[in-house]
């Protein structure tokens, strides 16, 4: 048994078990009832402090709007600890007596506090869901309900980017978690690279979880070289905190990883902060595709919501730079009202947990991040999602990533009419500035061959037919590892006059190979790993192996 479900035993067993029941009420009309609400965020991070101002904001619009009905919103730190995220769990149940909790960022907080909550029937609603959703999960924990989705579909969008762009190797990166594990968002990534795009993951690079390292650059400097001789120069972000992020890409432009040819796509851990990063930060991520989830910004409820809350943020946060409410933010907000509509519905008669946690997952509203309604306790409808591009101290927004249909220029499939299918051959709308400030074509996502490593032709000494390869004693011969040999034929000579063709130096060498055939080819095979060995390989009824050109 792990250490993550060790602790989640351990809390669960030191539960003191308490009544569901509501605490008893007055009589009188005239005296208001109060319901408390519980809330588990990173106080600390711009997250957190998003998320606490826009719940907030929700509670004291219902308390306004509400005679005799009040919510009071009762909040603890986990400070990006899943232990203490258990044990404010413990108190807001036993010592506050709340009724729902909110929050908790990410899954490994999530789940010990939804083993704790389920226990006790007390609805839990989480910011953060799984990357892959396990089937028994409403049975283990039935009063969870997450107000994310899992990763499958932003993985699809990133296989959709390789095939777009015909990346055929990728290496992916990822901040790993104090309980180990890459959440299922690797094995996502390398399905979804596999189904959509024949992509492969090259390499991945895991950097330790930024809380437990004394020296992160060192840690990060260590990884990155892991791949400094691997060809691939297309890096996919997984997961990382917004302070190991900074770290990568100071580290990976020093170590000139990030420039012309290559790379950089980060998913919605690290792009929907975007806002939250300085100038600096952001110039050292330029060129750099992130993956956002999309809400709308110009309807008259999030303007409001918006201008009330970058009131209220720069009041009680005045050291922050930036206030205007992400993702994070609305999603919290929707997480108070779900709670708000289902005690309005129950006639502010909450006594029973399973009757709030029903009138919870019924939820159908549009809220501020987007469409409330639930299936199975997670949100219906999988997230649209934004492509934006890093350029200069800032990040321009590009085109959308639609579910079930693939890239569009409209947020809705319903309103992309017959051009937005053209997305993948005419490109997206207006310039990216890829890394490296490349504009006039796409970059390659791999490294050239240099003198140092020049690309190694394998040419095999014995043939049958000495027109297409001959390998000869010459000892002027100065192009090959083996300076007594010339290389010569149809086949070479075709490589070579292709080589001179090129906009562009290729350094190689030619090696001998005194062998058999199969054996040169295997050794291709085992080297490179690129192209797919059964696709590309055919076995002969005598188990002799023949390239098929296609």
């Amino acid at each position: 048994m792990n250490r993550f479900f060790f602790l989640v035993l351990i809390i669960a067993s030191e539960l003191v078990f308490v009544s569901p029941g509501v605490e008893s009420a007055s009589t009188n009309v005239n005296i208001e009832e109060v319901t408390k609400i519980g809330a588990i965020v990173d106080a600390n991070s711009q997250m957190g402090k998003q998320a606490i101002t826009a719940m907030k904001i929700a509670v004291q619009n219902f308390n306004s709007d509400s005679r005799n009905h009040k919510l009071s919103l009762q909040i603890r730190d986990h400070n990006r600890d899943p232990f203490q995220a258990a044990t404010a769990a413990q108190e807001l149940i036993n010592k506050e007596k709340v009724k729902v909790i909110a929050g908790m960022e990410t899954w490994e907080e999530t789940a010990v506090v939804a083993e704790i909550a389920s226990r006790v029937q007390v609805p839990i609603l989480s910011f953060a869901a799984p990357a892959v959703t396990p089937l028994s999960m409403s049975r283990r924990w039935p009063y969870l309900i997450r107000m994310a989705s899992n990763d499958s579909e932003q993985m699809k969008c990133i296989a959709d980017l390789a095939r777009k762009y015909n990346w055929r190797r990728v290496a992916a990166i990822y901040e790993d978690n104090v309980y180990g594990g890459d959440s299922g968002k690797l094995a996502l990534l390398a399905e979804a690279l596999q189904n959509v795009s024949s992509s492969e993951i090259q390499s991945r690079l895991v950097l330790p979880p930024i809380s437990s390292i004394s020296d992160p650059k060192e840690a990060v400097r260590g990884e990155l070289k892991k791949v400094q001789d691997k060809q691939s120069r297309v890096f996919i972000v997984l997961q990382a905190s917004l302070d190991m992020t900074i770290h990568l890409f100071t580290e990976a432009n020093r170590m000139g990883l990030v420039g012309k040819d290559s790379v950089w796509i980060v998913t919605n851990t690290v792009a929907n902060a975007l806002d939250s990063l300085n100038t600096t930060v952001i110039s050292s991520m330029e060129g750099t595709l992130g993956i956002k989830s999309y809400y709308s910004d110009d309807s008259s409820p999030y303007k409001e919501f918006s201008a009330l809350f970058r009131r209220n943020f720069t009041s009680e946060y005045p050291e922050e730079d930036h206030f205007h409410p992400s993702i994070h933010a609305l999603r919290a907000h929707d997480s108070i009202k779900i709670i708000t509509e289902a005690i309005g519905r129950l006639n502010y008669n909450i006594s029973s947990p399973e009757m709030l946690l029903r009138q919870m997952l019924s939820s159908d509203f549009s809220g501020l991040s987007g469409k409330i309604r639930f299936k199975d306790g997670e949100l219906l409808n999988a997230d649209t999602l934004r492509i934006v591009n890093v350029v200069g101290k800032k990040y321009k927004e590009l085109d959308f990533w639609l579910p079930n249909f693939g890239f569009s220029k409209t947020s809705s499939k319903h309103n992309v009419g017959d051009i937005s299918s053209n997305i993948a051959a005419e490109g997206f709308t207006g310039p990216v500035i890829w890394p490296g400030n490349l504009i006039n074509r796409n970059p390659k996502g791999w490294a050239m061959p240099s003198n140092q490593e020049p690309m190694r032709i394998g040419v095999p000494t014995r043939t049958f037919f000495e027109k297409f390869v001959v390998i000869k004693d010459d000892p002027l011969n100065g192009n090959s590892n083996d300076k007594n040999l010339r290389y010569d034929g149809f086949s070479i000579e075709l490589f070579r006059l292709v080589v001179d063709h090129l906009n562009y130096d290729l350094p190689y060498e030619f090696v001998p190979h005194d062998g058999v055939y199969d054996d040169l080819i295997n050794g291709v095979y085992d080297k490179v790993n690129y192209f797919n060995y059964h696709d590309k390989l055919l076995f002969k009824k005598k188990k002799r192996l023949c390239l098929v050109i296609e």
